[in-house]
């Protein structure tokens, strides 16, 4: 039987010689502007992602989205029954608008490839692809069958795709998310804390604010007192922030505000906490004297808690990173990615891309001598045998 180590050595051997190829891949998708908002566009990048897959023996399917590109399933054209199946999850959108490559460039300086989308994450992409060509132009066998899952709407919520990425985590045996590590060191994500949106709105009584200004009650007054009690709920040592992002309210300098609003974000570590945190914000009660409070919302991804199967797969990361030289660390970060979802299901490891900088920044980069060092760990993941429960 061919050692662990030796495979590990095949595969990154086949990798260097593809090297090239795969960074022309790369560049490729990543000149395919793809914002959330530009279903065409993400059509576009879809039919070459299916091309792509279908070169490695791949049926894909793409169900289109109603307010979105919608999403990407690919599967073996031949499984057979019985086998175990595991999730690899990314997404094809970006948070940049058409035409930003005409301010942006896809540059290659030194060991950072630069590019609107290369870091967040179009480089994971291209590690799903060519983990499953290095697997099948090496005639390697998986004991857990890879199926893809590529959305277009992650950085505008996953509303569209969630319930389908659910779905196949649910029978899946674990779930690999390709979103980019944490860090210049690339860090994987082993947790992400849970993401919670609430809107107040305030209403008060509109009187003219210089003839008659006993006779209203200002909803910016009210608003700023739930502010100021909003605020008082963060508590760091839990991991719990709370954050009033965005108010409005009143209608004109001269008039008592009749009106007020305010959009909160809230992040929380487990889900316990994110029961106790909306359960305090919609108890709010109003201040002052006929204001009425309409509050709504919730936690809208739950976190990815740090727990026993998760750490599990974290273990076995460690484990074969060092067969291809690799000290990994992990972290928990504060922002939101499908793994929220898959991690309420099954096993999770996140921030599998391409170590690099500046997701959502002009100076957005891959080190791109990298990109077949985190393909190979992929590879070797998608060969482990199945965790024992």
């Amino acid at each position: 039987m061919t050692s662990a180590t030796n495979i590990a050595k095949d595969i990154q051997k086949y990798l260097g010689k593809h090297e090239t190829e795969m960074l022309d891949f790369l560049k490729k998708i990543v000149a395919m502007e793809s914002p959330s908002q530009s279903v065409r566009s993400l059509h576009e990048i879809f039919l070459v992602l299916s091309k792509a897959l279908n070169s490695v023996g791949y049926y894909t399917l793409h169900v289109p989205g109603h307010k979105s590109g919608g999403y990407l399933y690919a599967r073996p054209k031949q499984r057979k029954k019985g086998i175990p199946v595991q999730l690899l999850v990314g997404h094809c959108d970006t948070v940049w608008p058409l035409d930003t490559l005409q301010d942006i460039k896809i540059e290659k300086k030194g060991k950072r490839l630069k590019g609107p989308g290369v870091y967040d994450m179009k480089a994971g992409i291209t590690q799903m692809l060519f983990a499953l060509k290095t697997i099948m132009e090496l005639n390697l066998e998986t004991e857990v069958i890879p199926v893809i899952l590529i959305n277009s709407d992650e950085e505008i919520g996953s509303h569209e795709s969630t319930h389908m990425i659910s779905r196949l985590a649910k029978i899946s045996e674990r779930a690999y998310v390709l979103e980019p590590p944490l860090g210049l060191d690339g860090k994987l994500k082993t947790g992400r804390k849970g993401i919670g949106r609430f809107n107040i709105t305030v209403k008060g009584k509109a009187a003219h604010a210089g003839l008659d200004p006993t006779k209203g009650v200002n909803a910016i007054v009210e608003l700023s007192h739930q502010v100021q009690k909003l605020f008082g709920m963060n508590d760091l040592n839990r991991g719990i922030t709370v954050n009033v992002g965005m108010i409005e309210g009143g209608i004109s300098a001269n008039v008592i505000a009749p009106t007020s609003k305010a959009v909160v974000d809230v992040r929380v570590e487990n889900i316990e906490d994110g029961e106790y945190i909306t359960d305090q914000i919609l108890s709010l009660k109003p201040t002052l004297p006929d204001v009425t409070l309409k509050i709504e919302g919730g936690i809208g991804r739950p976190p990815m808690e740090k727990n026993e199967r998760n750490e599990q797969l974290w273990n076995k990361a460690k484990e074969l990173g060092k067969e291809l030289g690799m000290t990994l660390e992990d972290a928990t970060v504060g922002g939101g990615s499908d793994a929220n979802t898959t991690s309420q299901h099954t096993a999770t490891l996140d921030g599998l891309g391409t170590p690099g900088d500046g997701a959502h920044a002009d100076h957005e980069f891959i080190f791109h001598e990298r990109l077949k060092e985190r393909t190979a760990l992929l590879v070797l993941l998608l060969l482990s045998k199945p965790i024992k429960k």
